[in-house]
């Protein structure tokens, strides 16, 4: 009959035994989680880099010089609500985002974060209270230090100017002579005037018009909006992150996918801009309009329109405009480290168990009886 004192330290021996064995555990497990859900956005961001701007006539890069503004560009953000969605979705697309857009924010300290609209999935539907919230949880994903500006274009899931931008509200350009399209087409009119005479470039009457207006630095203007503007499809459209063929095969329609062909014309005419961003589609394509002007559709920033979500690094100055694009971690390549760290855990387990000969052992039984006698 064994002493109780023996039979004490027995079971603390065994204890300490599986305790050797747990802590391990514990720790692979704990660094797998900070892998996929801290380390990997780091990792994958890191090797992007800010684009050159390209050289002067004199031959010398603008990167060093004082006016080179540093900007980030991202689209369609898409915070649920209330109403659609599940909270898992919600959740883990909202912890993906704030994850990818701090860890950005740190690794390349840009001027001006701008987001090109839809940065709410309900906003035309919300009450005042659900907006609310809604707007906090947005300005605590998308913090930001001081020293960095951030501005959100208007979307159609939402509802100052910098000289070298203009900020459009593609949803006011419907053309219906609704009193918001009549206020915001006769803004744009008068910044197009003053844009231009600036610039001592003026479709109407120089004499006259240009006489009293007010003048600012002369640049031809960056253009963001949410809607693209006109295009019949996506078909032209290329590169890893640009729409399926299945999307690619659809008809785009005016005022719905993209501005009217109208709308576009007047922007063009208006402002005559060196470059457009805009957003909406979910994935990336890059035009020409009128043979010079080019025009990026920026792709979704959330993993839950696309698997490979990206955002746009910008090297700009009065003259010129440098771009490049930065992908964020793939969402299966995190679910693949997930189920090979699953499949390793379940092998040491086994292992530690003495349990790993069993599926063998029941193997070789299986196979024994499908012998012919």
């Amino acid at each position: 009959m064994a002493c109780p004192g023996s039979y004490s330290v027995q079971k603390i021996l065994r204890f300490k035994k599986w305790g050797r064995f747990l802590l391990p555990l514990v720790l692979y497990l704990f660094l797998v989680l900070i892998l996929c859900e801290f380390l990997i956005y780091y990792i994958v961001v890191l090797p992007c880099k800010w684009p050159e701007v390209t050289p002067t006539a004199g031959g010398r890069h603008e990167q060093a010089h004082p006016s080179v503004l540093k900007a980030m560009f991202l689209s369609d953000t898409h915070l649920l609500g209330n109403i659609r969605g599940h909270w898992w979705d919600k959740l883990r697309r909202e912890w993906q985002m704030e994850q990818a857009f701090q860890s950005a924010l740190w690794l390349f300290q840009p001027n001006v974060v701008f987001i090109l609209g839809d940065v709410f999935d309900e906003g035309k539907w919300s009450s005042s209270m659900a907006w609310a919230k809604d707007v906090s949880r947005f300005q605590n994903m998308f913090r930001h230090p001081q020293h960095t500006e951030l501005i959100a274009v208007t979307g159609n899931h939402d509802i100052g100017f910098h000289y070298d931008f203009v900020l459009v509200n593609s949803m006011t350009l419907e053309g219906d002579d609704c009193s918001m399209c009549k206020s915001a087409e006769a803004k744009l009119s008068e910044l197009s005037l003053i844009l231009n005479c600036s610039r001592k470039i003026n479709p109407r009457d120089a004499n006259t018009e240009c006489n009293n207006v007010e003048r600012v630095p002369a640049s031809a203007p960056i253009l963001l909006q949410h809607y693209p503007l006109y295009r019949r499809s996506d078909s032209e459209c290329t590169g890893e992150d640009s729409a399926t063929q299945e999307e690619k095969n659809v008809q785009f329609k005016e005022k719905y996918d993209v501005v009217s062909q109208e709308a576009s014309q007047k922007l063009i005419w208006w402002f005559q801009p060196r470059l457009i961003l805009s957003g909406h589609t979910h994935s990336a394509c890059e035009v020409l309009h009128n043979g010079t002007i080019p025009e990026i559709s920026v792709p979704s920033f959330s993993w839950r329109n696309r698997n490979n979500p990206s955002f746009i690094m910008a090297a700009i100055t009065p003259t010129n405009a440098s771009l490049s694009k930065c992908f964020l971690p793939r969402e299966n390549t995190v679910i693949d480290i997930y189920c090979i760290a699953s499949f390793l855990l379940g092998f040491l387990m086994l292992a530690r168990l003495k349990l790993l000969s069993l599926p063998f052992y029941f193997v070789r039984i299986f196979a024994s009886k499908l012998k012919p006698t």
